[in-house]
């Protein structure tokens, strides 16, 4: 429905309007403006409720104005004090890269041509000149030898489906005199079964990294004439699920010994526990109670994990909250090792075995809280997002620098910690003079902050803790890609084999791993793989290739 026209109409000018409408007096103006009224009025139902919009959306689309960026306060002053804390901040916490007017950054690269090298799983064709070879005389001056150059490189790229079939016919010889047949062989290279361990490696990342359903793979297939029923792409990715399942496993116990954590929960649906749900409800309403005592909620938790350089991503889905999702990982942890370092946002539902880790809490969630307040309350709000941008700013540098983590720790001591003590003083004010109503948003968002302060700075007191989870967040969008187009899971074993595989790619991802190669791998030397798991690890699998 096409946005309509705005309708400018002031206060008095809308109370003349209702006065006439009372006494029945209408012009053909008035008629005008009251169709437009009802038509904007038709306009904006339909809106909320074909599409989710937030307070900020609604407002522009009905007064068409945009959402403005915070500004610091004035030099003036205002009522709350904001200006003359954002100056002492500024002044406390600047570090020499930004007391200098920063230098610009070099654009970021756009999406022209790729170089040769980029294409790591390009077959290779050699191409020889046909009439000239290395030694001979040259055809241009005729003095000359001719020398070998490095080979120039030319690309050329094809499509295919999906999965591409073969059709082998077999030759039949029949005995005219005994009738015996005689078949000829398929080639040995195409191996004993239907399905190739390649293909089935294509359904796995088709299904749990591009996050394609099953029926429209199935639909796809038939459309390119090789088609596969959806039942059966499932039992063939199945089976990739089994060769994968030792990795896993191993990849679990790596990961309770890592040093830092983060965790997040995204809602997740599953056919089997819905039905269990309804059930368990309908049996609490017959026994007369009001409700179901068992947990009807669902989710997908990501867990990632670094282990030294390495970065282990573990999905798992079912009723389990985050929280309980880490506290049976860090249960394989060994006694000896130090906390791990923790980072969630402040929802209970990620709380653990508190005692045995570090909890860090995310800084960004504490900033946004302040960056949706921007356009109501705009001096207060840019005094806290202009210090963390400050602090944001730091990091960036030092990761820059390429700083350890106790170097990074000292850099964030030296120019973050005054920003965040001149922070924490001015919220406190804030509170302490009654400047702000505690009920308010802005009253909540300062008593979140506050509340938090020892979890979100956590980065001034330990060596390489995090500053927000922004890390599992975007390692969620995985599970919602999957989520949004295949809507649920049957059963709480299918929803375990999708958390299997797509831990097991999401980790070759990060670890920068051909993951079709390595499910591949996984599935032709299944039988070493769980002999011994630790020699076939995403980064270290193809020394265990390599023949002996």
């Amino acid at each position: 429905m096409k946005q309509p026209e705005d309708v400018q109409l002031s206060r008095e000018e809308g109370e003349a309007l209702i006065e006439r409408i009372e006494r029945n007096a209408l012009s053909a103006e008035d008629r005008r403006i009251l169709v437009k009224v009802l038509t904007f009025y038709f306009w904006l139902v339909f809106a909320l409720r074909e599409a989710k919009l937030s307070l900020k959306r609604l407002k522009a689309l009905v007064f068409g104005e945009k959402p403005k960026k915070p500004k610091p306060p004035s030099s003036g002053g205002t009522a709350s004090g904001g200006s003359e804390t954002q100056t002492r901040a500024s002044q406390g916490g600047q570090s020499p890269a930004s007391a200098s007017p920063a230098a610009e950054k070099p654009p970021r690269p756009g999406h022209g041509r790729q170089g040769a090298d980029v294409y790591r799983a390009a077959q290779t064709v050699g191409c020889r000149h046909e009439e000239l070879a290395v030694g001979e005389r040259c055809p241009a001056c005729g003095r000359g030898q001719l020398y070998r150059l490095p080979p120039g490189v030319e690309m050329r790229l094809d499509g295919n489906a999906l999965l591409s079939a073969v059709r082998y016919e077999l030759e039949k010889l029949r005995c005219s005199a005994c009738g015996q047949i005689f078949t000829a062989s398929v080639p040995a290279a195409t191996g004993t079964e239907k399905y190739s361990a390649r293909a089935r490696a294509v359904l796995a990342l088709a299904r749990y990294y591009l996050g394609v359903p099953w029926y429209r793979l199935e639909g796809f297939q038939a459309l390119v004439g090789v088609p596969v029923p959806d039942a059966t792409q499932w039992d063939q990715t199945e089976i990739v699920g089994d060769s994968a399942y030792p990795i896993f496993k191993y990849l679990e116990r790596m990961a309770a010994q890592g040093e830092v954590i983060f965790q997040d929960d995204t809602p997740q649906r599953v056919l089997a526990v819905i039905e269990e749900n309804q059930q368990a409800a309908a049996q609490a309403r017959a026994n007369g109670a009001s409700e179901a005592a068992a947990r009807t909620g669902m989710q997908t938790t990501a867990l990632i994990v670094q282990v030294g350089e390495r970065r282990i991503c573990l999905y798992y889905t079912g009723r389990r909250h985050a929280g309980e999702n880490l506290e049976a990982l860090l249960t394989q942890r060994e006694p000896q090792r130090d906390k791990p370092l923790v980072m969630s946002d402040a929802l209970s539902s990620n709380n653990a075995e508190e005692a045995g880790l570090i909890r860090c809490h995310c800084l960004a969630h504490g900033r946004r809280k302040f960056s949706e307040l921007a356009e109501d309350f705009p001096a207060e709000s840019a005094v806290v997002v202009e210090a963390l941008k400050a602090v944001y700013d730091h990091d960036e540098e030092a990761r820059d620098k390429q700083l350890s983590a106790q170097e990074r720790l000292a850099y964030h001591q030296t120019y973050s910690e005054p920003l965040l003590r001149t922070l924490k003083t001015w919220l406190e004010e804030q509170t302490a003079q009654r400047l702000v109503e505690p009920n308010s948003s802005l009253g909540k968002a300062i008593a979140y902050i506050l509340g938090h302060w020892e979890s979100l700075t956590r980065f001034l007191l330990e060596p390489g803790a995090p500053l927000d989870n922004n890390t599992a967040e975007r390692a969620l969008k995985l599970c919602i890609r999957q989520r949004k187009n295949s809507l649920f899971y049957a059963t709480e074993h299918s929803a375990y084999i999708a958390s299997l595989l797509t831990s097991v790619i999401a980790t070759c991802v990060h670890a920068g791993v051909n993951a079709l190669e390595y499910l591949v791998a996984l599935q032709e030397h299944r039988q070493e793989v769980f002999a011994h798991p630790s020699a076939w690890l995403p980064w270290n699998y193809p020394a265990a290739l390599a023949p002996s």
